[in-house]
């Protein structure tokens, strides 16, 4: 299928993401050490924490708004207040002012508008995409966002500690295209009734009622807690398995060239960044004549089975094996699942389940705090015994729940089904 026969929006999302991606991918991975820098780093831990919960409320906000009152409109409303969050911290880092508390604040702003963005943003794909063009367009968003935070990581590395300024500056720049593009050239997919306006206390009510539904959606909360499970593996690459590797790893020497964990871990992150940025270009093609069930469960015993062999092999061999299945299981895995995910929702509540599945990567985070935590009091062997476990457990709830998932899918339920039931037939 061809990409320009993507509906308008799909291509402009693409644009978008793919370039205030890479720009943000040279500074938000690195504020971490900016608030250390100027709060020390107890103040600057709590700081970020305060940041992920704000964004994980507002998360349940731009959920209910963007089904509420449309996708558009919760979507032009945010990047009206992230253009305007990140013109403020260019000023306050700039030659002439400099605020590191503001700069914080303008944080905090942005994580409120991905927070509200986010579940508009995926079901605004869902609502304008067929079927049929489903794997390809999440593959080509998968391959796109990979490769934006590639290239901004390694712009950043090198651009954030002097030119701050001229960062943040690009980054406005990115922002007013993307507000440009969200404000006059997308095109609104969810029409929604026009009523009577309703108090604040009535749309507390409605708003716990949408989510009540979500969670009653007992095929929809399997399925999001499996991939959270499956995912929490690749998480700990940057957490307990790149703690394990600087602790365990011996120095290797090769010519006139030594290195250790730290460098051993960034060379399987670069390993999985080529392989995903080149095969994720063919993914669909490859998935396209298998059979969709199949390919997500064993994909996903690849994936874990490669991240159980990271998580405790020293072996500069077999790490490099383990990341290359683990990575082409993952390039495969994505578009499937993705794909099944965006059968799931109800299509008058869409955004709000987008909003439920979007937690995964806040859980997956804090699955890898646990297991660095646990790994104080567990033996090296016991770690990856737990971390694998968790994966394990993702994938027999993978294979209980795809018959009911296929059945959701061609759509042999009721128009409104009785989501419980699906999985006992």
């Amino acid at each position: 299928m061809n990409l320009l026969k993507f509906h308008r929006n799909i291509k402009i999302r693409l644009l978008e993401s793919f370039l205030s991606s890479a720009i943000g991918s040279m500074i938000f991975p690195f504020m971490a050490i900016y608030l250390s820098k100027h709060f020390g780093v107890k103040h600057a831990g709590l700081l970020l924490l305060v940041n992920v919960f704000i964004g994980i409320i507002m998360n349940f906000f731009g959920g209910y708004f963007s089904d509420q009152f449309g996708r558009k409109k919760t979507m032009v409303f945010a990047e009206t207040l992230r253009l305007l969050a990140f013109i403020t911290m260019m000023f306050c880092n700039s030659p002439w002012f400099s605020s590191p508390l503001i700069t914080f604040l303008m944080m905090t702003v942005n994580s409120i508008c991905w927070g509200l963005a986010g579940p508009a943003n995926q079901a605004m794909l869902i609502d304008v995409s067929k079927p049929e063009e489903r794997k390809l367009m999440y593959s080509i968003m998968y391959w796109s966002n990979n490769l934006s935070i590639a290239i901004g990581g390694v712009f950043g590395g090198f651009l954030f500690k002097s030119y701050l300024f001229e960062l943040l500056l690009a980054l406005s720049v990115a922002s007013f295209i993307t507000w440009v593009l969200v404000t006059f050239f997308v095109k609104e997919s969810l029409i929604t009734q026009q009523s009577e306006m309703k108090t604040i206390s009535s749309h507390a009510k409605k708003m716990i009622s949408n989510y009540r539904d979500v969670f009653q959606d007992k095929l929809f909360i399997l399925y999001v807690l499996a991939g959270l499970l499956v995912l929490s593996m690749e998480f700990q690459l940057s957490n307990y398995i790149g703690i394990r590797l600087t602790n365990d790893f011996q120095t290797q020497h090769l010519l006139n060239w030594s290195f250790g964990g730290i460098e051993m871990t960034g060379f399987l992150r670069t390993e999985n960044t080529i392989l995903v940025v080149v095969m994720a270009l063919f993914a669909t093609k490859i998935v396209k004549n298998m059979n969709d069930q199949l390919t997500l469960i064993w994909s996903c015993v690849a994936f874990v089975g490669g991240y159980a062999v990271i998580s405790y092999s020293n072996s500069i061999l077999l790490l490099f094996i383990a990341m290359f299945v683990a990575t082409v299981a993952e390039v495969l895995r994505v578009p499937v699942q993705q794909n099944y995910m965006a059968h799931l929702p109800s299509e008058e509540t869409r955004s709000s389940y987008m909003a439920v599945a979007g937690l995964t990567f806040n859980l997956a985070m804090f699955i890898c705090s646990i297991t660095v935590a646990l790994s104080a009091f567990l033996s090296k062997f016991a770690t990856s015994f737990f971390l694998t476990s968790l994966g394990v457990i993702g994938i027999i709830i993978f294979v209980r729940i795809t018959p009911a998932l296929e059945r959701r899918v061609k759509g042999e339920s009721e128009v409104k089904p009785n989501r419980t039931a699906e999985l006992n037939t």
